[in-house]
């Protein structure tokens, strides 16, 4: 029996460089839908690809992951905020 990765949503993300020259994303594109960040609440490193757990206006957070090789942006999860209700659900499943 084959196991496949899940299949997630992929993004356009926006980044900005900061002082160290390290990128962190400030915006993304969801279909037609752009996502202000307001706040990257978390990041770490795993060996294929970078984290980042970020936050909108509206409390809503977000995890995206950026693959190293490819540069691929995909969006592994959302967590609707308490401003707009307690819903969670798993970004492959949307």
């Amino acid at each position: 029996m084959s196991r496949e990765a899940p299949s997630f949503p992929v993004v356009d993300v926006e980044c900005h460089a900061g002082y160290r020259g390290e990128e962190t994303p400030r915006r993304f594109r969801l279909g037609e839908r752009q996502v202000e960040i307001v706040e990257v609440v978390d990041s770490w490193l795993a060996p294929d690809h970078r984290y980042f757990k970020v936050e909108d206006a509206q409390g809503n957070l977000y995890l995206l992951r950026e693959a190293v090789v490819s540069g691929r942006w995909e969006l592994t999860l959302f967590r609707r905020g308490a401003n707009g209700g307690a819903e969670s659900s798993n970004a492959a499943e949307s």
